[in-house]
């Protein structure tokens, strides 16, 4: 960890390396004036819209919607069966059920899903427009990075992992705020480092307007997860026969929270970045042929109790389109047995060669988590 004290508040940096747009924009955050005690930026930290993916910021009585990001509520779920060594044509066969009966990309629920969190959506003209069509996304894993992956502990245990968020709720929510926050600083003439640091305070109307909102896509996107994993573990019923569910783990990466840190009650933004208080279990993933992980939180208060989300790109989407070779990166997954989702040229955005070396991100928090498991990938199936 390095830090830089330059700006108007300290930034302690766990990345080994940053881009200079990345530590731009982080440099901007730190110079926020209700930036609180100092930035952390984790080690898969990358640029992002406003604020970088991997930041983590404390904010005094106001709430960033682009510090929580589009997709609200994105985060990990992962559950542990009783399942061991299976052989590669189930994998093969669980995979093209997860494909067939899972929408992925834009695809959406031909018939609408229940859940009893519907009753419960907040009174926000954004999210009554986004209702119907929310009962068809629920339980819909969508594109861009969000996978499903079968993978093995060092027991031979299989492990499921989603990674999948609020679908449009998030993304429909966050434009709404950050366009009403822009309109806020701009009538309070407030002098912002980049407009895409909007903020709002959060005891005004529209502030509790947005962490109503916000709160409501994180229970969204939970249950978006759960039912994602519930359809997978039916598949594998099917197809492995009866097992049993022998640990379960679920965590967001893109929220805001009231925490208590150094003293004060202040707002914690985490985006693309998992809470690691003292003895909590969360889950960082790896890509696609790289171990993921499942860890427990060091509560180090540098990092406001957070460590990384991922691994991290290394490449933005376009620019691993353009220097990634289709064939070696599906002959290396292929040299490690895992049946991957790495067939086009357009896939290459989310290859492994895409990504940060996961040791080395790894390596880099070891004050921030301890590993408890080491998880290999099988199969992937994305979006």
């Amino acid at each position: 960890m390095r830090k830089i004290e330059s700006e108007r508040i300290p930034i302690y940096i766990w990345a080994e390396e940053v881009d200079e747009e990345t530590l731009k924009q982080t440099k901007n955050i730190a110079n926020l004036p209700i930036a609180y005690h100092h930035v952390a930026l984790m080690p898969d930290a990358h640029v992002g819209f406003g604020m970088p993916i991997g930041g983590v910021l404390a904010t005094e009585d106001a709430i960033i919607p682009n510090a929580v990001g589009v997709d609200i509520g994105c985060g990990m779920h992962a559950v542990r069966t009783s399942l061991k060594d299976l052989p590669r044509s189930a994998l093969e066969t669980i995979a093209a059920k997860i494909r067939s009966r899972i929408p992925l990309g834009f695809e959406h629920h031909k018939h609408p899903r229940s859940w009893e969190g519907f009753k419960e959506a907040p009174d926000l003209t954004i999210v009554r427009q986004e209702l119907d069509s929310a009962r068809h996304q629920l339980g819909t894993l969508g594109g861009g990075n969000h996978f499903i992956e079968l993978q093995k502990d060092h027991t031979g245990s299989l492990w499921i992992m989603v990674h999948s968020g609020s679908r449009n709720f998030g993304l429909k929510i966050a434009e709404e705020y950050h366009r009403k926050a822009k309109n806020y600083c701009t009538e309070h003439k407030l002098t912002l480092p980049d407009p895409n640091l909007a903020y709002l305070p959060v005891d005004s109307r529209l502030g509790r307007e947005y962490v109503e909102g916000m709160n409501f896509a994180l229970r969204f996107a939970r249950e978006n997860r759960r039912q994602i994993m519930e359809d997978i573990l039916t598949i594998l019923d099917e197809t492995a026969g009866p097992f049993e569910v022998t640990d379960r783990i679920d965590i967001h990466h893109n929220y805001a929270a009231p925490e208590k840190h150094y003293g004060k009650e202040v707002i914690v933004h985490r985006k693309g970045a998992t809470a690691a208080f003292k003895a909590m279990r969360g889950i960082i993933p790896g890509s696609q042929g790289s171990p993921s992980y499942i860890v427990e939180g060091l509560d180090n208060p540098l990092s406001f109790k957070s460590c990384s989300h991922g691994a991290g790109r290394r490449l933005g989407r376009n620019e691993a389109r353009k220097k990634l070779d289709l064939e070696e990166e599906v002959r290396r997954l292929e040299s490690l047995g895992v049946i991957h989702a790495v067939r086009k040229p357009k896939d290459l955005d989310e290859a492994s060669g895409a990504y940060k070396d996961i040791h080395q991100v790894m390596d880099a928090q070891k004050d921030l988590v301890h590993i408890l498991l080491e998880l290999h990938p099988l199969a992937v199936v994305k979006g």
